[in-house]
């Protein structure tokens, strides 16, 4: 492969991760808006839970859930191979 091919490839990598992000945060900010105030109603009226969160808090709980998600996943592969 020749460096112009490998630069293209690292590019898109980089453009579909940064879509992938932009989309899960935005499936995160809906989901809750959705959900949250429907599962705790009287949390969300007291101001125990809020009814819906802001970009950076759902960029927060995106990242959570994607190291989560890895440490699981790197668990489950390594109970496969034995």
């Amino acid at each position: 492969m020749n460096s112009a091919k490998i630069t293209g490839l690292i590019v898109g990598g980089i453009v579909i991760a940064c879509l992938a992000f932009v989309v899960v945060l935005f499936l995160v900010k809906v989901l809750w808006a959705w959900t949250v105030p429907d599962l705790f109603p009287g949390a969300v009226q007291q101001g125990l839970v809020a009814a819906s969160i802001s970009w950076f808090s759902a960029a927060k709980i995106a990242i959570c859930v994607a190291v989560l998600s890895g440490l699981v996943g790197s668990r489950l592969s390594h109970e496969n191979k034995d």
